[in-house]
């Protein structure tokens, strides 16, 4: 209360005979301890279903989607699976229209992971049943090259061998706290929901996020987790569930239009690089879940 408030008060009391009690200040309550930033993302892929299927069969999925958040309106890019994961990474399909394996498919330019490392951020893919470091072909257990998007991109090859790795790493990583600030998890043809039922992709997802909310980068505020779908099964215009978790999301759903390119942006916005190709244009996901990146 200013100094002239209170003489004008006192004044007033002082003529109209009332007795004068002293004026102090109300303190106000404690300002709430700001969100940190979003300094990590973890993005899990699982396949060929659409929003509504997740939401009916991935029910632990779908309640950290209530809990946290969700999109409404994203949607895959295209059919088959390669071009969309290409499309994640890499801001564009890069003309690929089918699912053949890197040696069909040598893609020069830069994809979001090789512009974060040049600007000195870390990156991982963890792949689910690889059984080395950027595997080019199928193999190991059930482990489909097509979902790994990053071995296509041939001019970061030497950068893939060292940060694309299989999910074993991902224990220690969370144990550790030394998640990258991009990451990208890519589950097996089965645990993904391809070969086996939703209800599989579901508790492996849960039994992955058991850990990380134990771990060290989720409590600090820094993680945040999404998981998505490559496509849908041709039958909801390609629209697919795209959970957002994050301490900063509260039963959060959001109707913006976004896309693959969105979570492309994502990954630039929180490396601090530009656009990647069409990312450029895309609706911001960081902008509609208000994420603090």
């Amino acid at each position: 209360m200013s100094r002239l408030l209170r003489l004008i008060i006192v004044s007033v009391l002082f003529v109209t005979g009332c007795a004068v009690t002293p004026v102090t200040d109300v303190p106000l309550p404690p300002a709430a301890p700001p969100i940190p930033k979003v300094t990590k993302i973890l993005v899990f892929v699982v396949e060929n279903h659409s929003l509504a299927q997740m939401q009916a069969g991935m029910p632990y999925t779908f309640a950290q989607a209530r809990r946290y958040g969700y999109a409404s309106h994203y949607r895959a890019l295209r059919h088959p699976s390669l071009p969309n994961y290409i499309s994640i990474i890499g801001g564009r399909p890069h003309g690929i229209t089918d699912d053949k394996p890197p040696s069909a498919h040598k893609i020069h330019g830069s994809s979001v992971f090789g512009q974060a490392l040049k600007a000195g951020r870390t990156v991982t893919v963890y792949a689910d049943g690889m059984a080395k470091n950027c595997a080019t072909s199928n193999g190991g257990n059930r482990y489909a090259v097509r979902h790994n998007p990053w071995t296509y991109f041939v001019d970061e090859r030497t950068n893939c061998r060292r940060h694309d790795v299989p999910v074993d790493g991902l224990s220690h990583d969370i144990t550790t706290g030394t998640l990258p600030n991009l990451g990208m998890v890519v589950p097996n043809t089965c645990n993904d929901a391809h070969d086996c039922p939703l209800a599989t992709a579901d508790k492996w997802f849960q039994t992955w996020m058991t850990r990380i909310y134990a771990g060290k980068d989720w409590k600090s505020g820094h993680l945040a987790v999404l998981l998505t779908a490559d496509e849908d099964d041709h039958k909801a215009d390609n629209t697919v569930l795209t959970v957002v978790i994050h301490p900063s999301q509260h039963q959060h759903v959001v109707s913006t239009h976004l896309t693959h390119y969105s979570m492309t942006r994502l990954y630039d916005d929180v490396a601090h690089v530009p656009p990647l190709n069409a990312a450029h244009d895309a609706a911001s996901l960081s902008k509609a879940f208000g994420l603090p990146s």
